[in-house]
């Protein structure tokens, strides 16, 4: 099957839904091809699934009205054509690379077997619809569950699993919880809210290997030599673009696929946005940046799909907001749910003036940097009524007034968001 359209995307998630949708509404033919079997969904809340708090329907996207499944194998780019797995092919005039990230694997003993490169039963990543629902499915009361990682998705899927009863170790190789994200205050307010649920949490240690019996998980083993019981163990240690198809395309790859302001790869009837981009050295990894870089070529490609017209708009990266919210259920044992967000820079840097209230009755704290008289990021845990007149100022990148009292009261009026 040989067909013909203006626009294919490849990657029905976030970004790739978002595009298709948007370039529908600007009047551009598209076709999205997506390789699940599932509905499109947002992956940001694939915990909640987890924890039982939303069916997996409840976070599934508006359907595109052209939506072929299948997992594309090859990029002709000499005749502009994509090749799937089950031999049919789909001609474009742009294409965009919508291809997401894959969940890093660590090098664990035992993870793989020699003449297998399948996860051993009971070992999961947490990425994709299907994972939650295999976590989902093994999950008892009282199962013995480690998770490997202490970013953001290792937090929320011990956080998820706790939830449904689980006895959860979180194994963290860093000195804390969402080191990347939260400043040392922030991350020890994290630790208490998942040890008031019961995990338990192991910051700087590394696990070496983990132990399988007839092909099914049963410990992980520590680099100090301690051993875990374990009947699952989630893999929650970062992730990477995927941009193997890219690269095999002969198109220019970094740490993802390399895209200017139009969002244009190495070949100008190629494009490529979310997490498989790269944008002036960075790849953000986040669903706001996702969006953003969806409906920029959104706009590009309704004007022209090769080449924008002067002065067009194009994408100048993402001032990217962290949200999370660690919720509990209602059980007043665990002091019900964590709020936290995060912006740019928390650390100080010398010269940088800081402003910190902490109520540690309440468990609340926020923080913000400023330099040069603008703010330049902050860390909020807890109530975040301020958040959305904080995140107002950072992305306005205004002057403050000298005197800091307009900056007291973004952190102390509840009335911001």
């Amino acid at each position: 099957m040989t067909s013909n359209t203006r626009v294919v995307v490849i990657g029905a998630g976030l970004a790739g839904v978002r595009l298709a949708r948007r370039l529908g509404e600007l009047g551009v033919s598209a076709v999205l091809v997506g390789e699940e079997e599932h509905t499109p969904y947002n992956r940001v809340l694939l915990a909640e699934v987890l924890a039982g708090r939303y069916a997996p329907e409840v976070i599934a996207l508006p359907a595109p009205e052209r939506l072929t499944r299948g997992r594309v194998v090859h990029i002709d780019r000499a005749l502009r054509h994509v090749h799937l797995a089950d031999d049919s092919v789909i001609a474009y005039d742009t294409l965009v690379l919508a291809t997401g990230s894959n969940p890093v694997l660590p090098p664990l003993r035992g993870l793989f077997a020699p003449d297998r490169h399948e996860l051993p039963a009971g070992v999961h990543a947490f990425r994709t619809m299907d994972d939650c629902l295999g976590l989902s499915a093994a999950v008892r009361q009282d199962t013995r569950a480690v998770v490997i990682g202490g970013g953001l998705l290792g937090v929320s899927a011990a956080r998820a699993l706790a939830e449904r009863g689980a006895q959860v170790v979180l194994a963290q190789q860093g000195e804390r919880l969402m080191e990347r994200q939260l400043d040392p205050s922030a991350s020890k307010l994290v630790l208490r809210h998942l040890k008031d649920l019961g995990v338990e949490v192991h910051t700087e240690t590394r696990v070496r290997g983990v132990r399988c019996v007839e092909g099914a998980v049963r410990s992980v083993e520590m680099a100090d030599g301690y051993t875990l019981g374990a009947d699952l163990v989630v893999l929650a240690c970062g992730v990477r673009p995927r941009a193997g198809l890219a690269q095999d395309a002969g198109l220019a790859v970094h740490k993802g696929i390399i895209v200017d302001d139009e969002l244009r790869t190495s070949d100008p009837h190629i494009r490529a946005i979310g997490d498989c981009a790269q944008h002036d050295g960075q790849v953000y990894g986040l669903a706001a940046p996702a969006l953003e870089q969806a409906d920029v070529l959104a706009e590009l490609l309704a004007e022209s799909p090769i080449a924008s017209p002067a002065g067009a708009a194009g994408y100048s990266g993402t001032r990217a907001l962290t949200r999370l919210t660690l919720a509990t259920g209602s059980s007043p044992a665990t002091g019900g749910p964590l709020d936290l967000a995060a912006f740019g820079e928390h650390t100080a840097l010398p010269g940088d003036d800081v402003i910190q209230l902490t109520d540690a009755t309440r468990g609340t704290y926020r923080k913000v940097v400023v330099r040069d008289d603008r703010l330049v990021g902050g860390v909020l845990v807890g109530e975040l009524g301020t958040v959305g007149a904080l995140a107002r100022a950072w992305e306005g990148a205004e002057p403050l007034p000298a005197d800091g009292a307009p900056l007291l009261h973004l952190l102390t009026n509840d009335g911001g968001s």
